[in-house]
């Protein structure tokens, strides 16, 4: 059964979301004061709350039509993060050269997508289609590569050993509805609201 929906989640209501990354991290506390931690994660996962965003009875029944055809938790959709959505730096413009996403050694032809955090890299498996530039030591390369159905950039002919490989793009995270349950309310004559519609990222 396909359990994912390549459709995007309303922008205007995806606009107002609250949330952001989480990781799960367990604390030791030793008997010396000290404490161990261990990351029990390898990656974090994001979760949103996107109720906030409904106001208006046009914006309520928009988002429980999406719902919906969802089917609740059943189908993954795209979702645009307000917050973090670009190769590029804030509030920058996406270039060819925004982030290193590997290195040829002359026979590799498959280069997936990261964004880098610092030094720890995270997959991106949902680029937006017709934002893509590539990069290969620093000169743009405007064709002889596509992307494949996981997002990777698969070039024509494999770069050159040591040649490093670069990209830009916008992405969307892959979500579901956090419940089968969705609880709205009409306030007033064309005023409505959610109680709360809770995301999660698919890993």
């Amino acid at each position: 059964m396909n359990v994912f929906h390549d459709v995007s989640f309303p922008m205007r209501l995806a606009l107002g979301a609250v949330g952001g990354p989480e990781r799960r991290t367990e604390v030791l506390a030793l008997a010396s004061g000290r404490e161990v931690r261990n990351a029990v994660w390898a990656r974090s996962k994001r979760r949103w709350d996107v109720g906030g965003a409904v106001t208006d009875l046009a914006g309520l029944q928009e988002l429980l039509a999406f719902f919906e055809a969802r089917m609740g938790r059943l189908y993954g959709f795209r979702f645009r993060d307000p917050l973090d959505h670009s190769s590029a730096v804030a509030g920058g413009d996406i270039g060819a050269l925004d982030q290193v996403i590997g290195v040829g050694d002359g026979t590799a032809r498959v280069f997936g997508l990261v964004k880098d955090y610092g030094g720890v890299t995270r997959e991106i498996a949902r680029p937006v289609l017709g934002s893509v530039r590539v990069a290969v030591d620093g000169v743009e390369a405007v064709s002889g590569w596509a992307l494949d159905e996981v997002g990777a950039v698969v070039f024509e002919a494999a770069p050159e050993a040591g040649a490093v490989v670069t990209a830009g793009f916008v992405f969307d995270c892959a979500v579901r509805f956090e419940a089968d349950r969705m609880e709205g309310v009409v306030e007033a004559f064309g005023a409505g609201r959610v109680v709360n519609v809770g995301l999660v990222e698919l890993n």
